[in-house]
């Protein structure tokens, strides 16, 4: 390797979470700030919500249902298709 064009390493780098936590890593900066880490995500927690603001979930209940009561009355594909004649 070249000597003089490679970034310092630090051993030591501090990660600062705006959750109050902090790690050290190995890094070319010496200190970073986050606003979000393992300790404070929901994924990480247990505590993360699906949220349907779009009401999806619901729309394909409801297509669900409607399609076991009212159910097509020709299944796609039974229906014969005459053949066509030559003339």
């Amino acid at each position: 390797m070249k000597k003089e064009i490679h970034p310092q390493y630090h051993n030591d780098s501090k990660i600062s979470c705006a959750c109050g936590q902090t790690f050290k890593v190995g890094s070319t900066k010496s200190e970073f700030k986050v606003d979000i880490c393992s300790h404070c995500h929901p994924f990480y927690k247990g505590t993360q919500e699906l949220i349907d603001t779009a009401g999806r979930v619901e729309k394909f209940k409801a297509r669900r249902a409607r399609a076991k009561i009212g159910a097509r009355p020709q299944a796609l594909g039974s229906k014969k298709k005459e053949p066509k004649s030559k003339a």
